[in-house]
């Protein structure tokens, strides 16, 4: 029997400890074949859970990442709160993880963690602005311009809405929902509306699948990065700073920071441990 350590961290934190995103990270994951992670993916069931590897040359560690259904090829709270554990492994504060997605450089000022996310690519949405609506339930009038696919290592239906009350009314239909499916086949909306006011607000939700139901997230780094994608495309060459605030539906309030400049994203918050452990397989 094999002990394997374990730390339990929250991403996108504000004031307080149990606020962000939850996330459980595997210090080891040599000896665990891809069911296991899966298992205790599962087991925890957090909306993630990653285990660390040892690297290729290029990288500080290597990085799996897995829902509780299904391994992702990148995902942004992850990324930070992996980082987080890797410079207290003796990572230092400039890391860069290699995942399915391609390698992620990760810099942390104290605690606050902000990687540069790939570069985007986007494409049209064929689907009509009511089926849209109807995914997230809304209403056609709530949708503004221009919702696209933006990946920048996980493809999201980025929503673009009317108002922060838009945002804040949207309940996703499954059904409906389950007719929009990115690239990956699975159905993911990232609805959010862009206050335009000086202190760059935005007022986001993502929903995502679980078996046939839809959760809510309460902070994603990878929405975030694909928010920036869709900057770069409705707003080519424009210098963007966010502050976004998501998480509030669920009881899980969370901040996170984006920048686009010369179409770079870079996606950051602050990682708060909470404790850590063993587990014995």
């Amino acid at each position: 029997m094999a002990a394997y350590a374990f730390r339990i961290l929250n991403v996108f934190a504000r004031e307080g400890r149990l606020t962000g995103n939850p996330l459980c990270v595997f210090e080891d994951g040599r000896g665990l074949d891809d069911a296991a992670m899966q298992a205790l993916a599962r087991q925890f069931n957090l909306s993630e859970t990653t285990f660390i590897l040892p690297p290729p040359p290029e990288a500080t560690a290597r990085v799996r990442i897995f829902t509780p259904a299904y391994e992702m090829a990148f995902a942004g709270h992850p990324t930070l709160g992996t980082a987080h554990v890797v410079r207290a492994l003796g990572g230092g504060d400039s890391v860069r993880l290699a995942m399915k997605a391609g390698v992620i450089p990760v810099e942390a000022k104290g605690d606050t963690w902000t990687l540069a996310a790939n570069r985007p690519r986007w494409r049209e949405v064929e689907e009509p602005r009511a089926a849209i609506a109807e995914a997230v339930g809304l209403e056609p009038a709530d949708i503004a311009e221009r919702p696209l696919w933006v990946s920048s290592g996980n493809e999201q239906l980025v929503i673009p809405v009317a108002s922060a009350e838009a945002v804040r009314r949207a309940r996703p239909r499954p059904e409906a929902l389950l007719r929009l499916k990115c690239e990956d086949g699975q159905p993911k909306a990232y609805v959010f509306a862009d206050a335009g006011d000086a202190a760059g607000t935005v007022e986001c939700r993502f929903f995502f699948p679980a078996g046939p139901a839809i959760l809510e997230d309460p902070a994603t780094g990878s929405a975030c990065a694909n928010l920036g994608g869709w900057f770069c495309a409705t707003r080519p060459g424009t210098r963007i700073a966010r502050v976004l605030s998501q998480g509030e539906a669920v009881g899980r309030p969370s901040t996170l920071h984006l920048t686009v400049r010369d179409g770079a994203i870079s996606v950051g918050g602050r990682v708060v441990e909470l404790g850590r452990g063993t587990l014995e397989l």
